[in-house]
């Protein structure tokens, strides 16, 4: 069971009305609209924070090392880059 709890949000009237406007095009309530903003952002600095965390634990010496064993042969067929971008 999900625990839910109230909490007085002010927001500028304009963003309010942008908010009603898109809840009302996507099919949903502007609770719900504002719950999944705030999971997204949220979600978001998670991220942010676990990935620099990992390059602070980087270990650039053994990368380069892995990176030396990279062959050279050219992609196979079907392994080629899409819409021209990558490396030719």
């Amino acid at each position: 069971m999900t625990t839910t709890s109230n909490y007085a949000l002010r927001l500028q009237r304009s963003l309010l009305d942008e908010v009603r406007r898109i809840a009302a095009e996507e099919g949903t309530t502007v609770n719900q609209f504002i719950n999944v903003a705030v999971a997204e952002k949220t979600a978001a600095l998670r991220t942010e924070e676990y990935f620099r965390g990992r390059a602070g634990r980087a270990d650039l010496a053994e990368f380069d090392r892995i990176l030396a064993q990279a062959g050279s042969e050219p992609p196979r067929r079907g392994d080629e880059a899409q819409g021209g971008k990558g490396p030719r």
